[in-house]
């Protein structure tokens, strides 16, 4: 495999989709070497077939907001590979969506599944619909609107969509009720469900959780743990929310959350009770951060993210591209000692090779976040059983799998010197799984 030829090929048919072409690059960087062992994955045409998504959806979505106005967005679905188990991955309701970021979350979302060792295939989807601001009477017009076109493409054992940014416990439930309607059935084709319908407990703190505890592994090969730990924190949504309780819970100290509009820094530290206020601020009221800080007299920074405040471990919980080559700088010089992301591809290719250089302990999302959709993977295995696990089950469940993907990390991505490059690591292991299974179901 010449990485350069694909990249360029690919641009050259997928021109304007830099965030497509950006997590493409970074994965086949470091998959290179492992490819070039295995001639019959270059007869086969493998990675071009592995870097194009099966199926891409694309439709108009018709809607009236609350005015009687008529509203027009777009709706996507891509269904990048299925080569291990149905397609699964979240949708996402975003006015910065597009074919780019849907691409791009979809083909990382194929090597994050893989490394799961669940079987789920890889998809993403959504719209350039934004909840914000809009009522419930909205948001579900636009949801039941949006299903009259979904619906005919997902289902159980074909394509699974979960919650993503802007997509939470609310429009899950819309959808799923539209999807069952439509389809008269009542099936797990939707996970993030309810707990009365079929949702698994530890969901929504899935992603969360498992980012503190594939970061508690890093930090076992460096014999030390979260105690006494300040930790920086991006967003407020549901990964910053748990990941915040479960750094609590293991003894560390959370100094920042943030949103669109900007960042608290609260350096006495964001307790269960201040967390609690988080949770009904962005979950209840759907309010802004700086509404914390005006309530506990701390430090709001308008407009910026909060990767210039010191701290020992960084945990950017976002969104794309938040954390850049300066921040990366700034954050090493203030002697952070690991960053882990709870977002997807949070840190830009110059954020990452900062980190590399400096030899500290980095988990990209795809290995790091993967607790989400690994629960989500559990809790279509309980919809499938018709049986549900108690929190101890799916938690131990969660714990082990995030172990796995540590381990897997570790035993593809320990350099000579003994630093452990985890980014190589989750994408050669990944990888291969997905390889291995493409080559067994012939040129399909």
């Amino acid at each position: 495999m010449n990485a350069s030829k694909v990249l360029d090929d690919l641009k050259r048919r997928f021109p304007n989709e830099p965030e497509y072409h950006q997590a493409v690059e970074e994965v086949l960087s470091t998959i290179e070497d492992e490819y070039n062992k295995h001639p019959e994955f270059d007869k086969a045409n493998l990675i071009e077939r592995l870097c194009i998504p099966d199926r891409v959806f694309q439709f108009r979505v018709t809607w009236m907001d609350d005015k009687g106005n008529i509203q027009t967005n777009m709706g996507y679905r891509i269904q990048h590979n299925n080569v291990i188990g149905p397609y699964k991955g979240g949708l996402r309701f975003h006015s910065s969506v597009n074919l780019s970021i849907l691409k791009f979350l979809a083909f990382e979302q194929t090597f994050k599944n893989s490394l799961t060792t669940l079987p789920m295939g890889g998809a993403k989807g959504g719209s350039d619909f934004s909840p914000r601001g809009k009522s419930n009477a909205e948001v579900m017009r636009f949801v039941q609107s949006f299903m009259l076109e979904l619906w005919k493409h997902i289902g159980p054992d074909q394509d699974v969509p979960a919650g993503d940014i802007g997509v939470g416990g609310r429009e899950i439930g819309f959808m799923f009720g539209m999807y069952k309607k439509l389809c008269k059935e009542f099936t797990g084709t939707f996970t993030g469900k309810g707990r009365e319908y079929g949702g698994s407990l530890i969901r929504p703190e899935a992603t969360g959780y498992g980012n503190i505890y594939f970061l508690m592994e890093m930090l076992k090969t460096k014999g030390t743990d979260l105690k006494g730990k300040v930790c920086t924190v991006s967003g407020s949504g549901n990964v910053a929310q748990y990941t915040i309780e479960k750094v609590l819970e293991l003894g560390g100290k959370v100094v920042t959350c943030s949103d669109s509009d900007g960042y608290v820094y609260d350096p006495d530290g964001i307790d269960s009770e201040k967390l609690a206020y988080i949770m009904e601020l962005k979950n209840v009221y759907r309010g802004r951060i700086r509404e914390y800080a005006e309530k506990y007299g701390c430090k709001y920074v308008e407009g910026a993210k909060p990767w210039g405040e010191k701290c020992d471990i960084a945990l950017p919980s976002a969104t794309q591209n938040e954390l850049n080559g300066d921040h990366a700088k700034t954050l090493v010089a203030n002697g952070c000692i690991a960053v882990s992301e709870g977002a997807n591809m949070p840190s830009t290719p110059e954020a990452i090779k900062v980190f590399q250089d400096a030899k500290i302990l980095y988990a990209p999302g795809k290995a790091a976040n993967a607790g989400g959709v690994s629960v989500s993977g559990l809790e279509m295995s309980q919809n499938s059983i018709r049986l549900s696990w108690s929190t101890e089950e799916v938690d131990a469940k969660l714990k082990s799998i995030m172990q796995n993907i540590h381990e897997a990390c570790v035993k593809y991505g320990t350099e000579a010197d003994g630093y452990v490059n985890y980014v190589k690591g989750a994408n050669v292991a990944g990888f291969m799984k997905v390889a291995n299974a493409m080559m067994a179901q012939g040129i399909v």
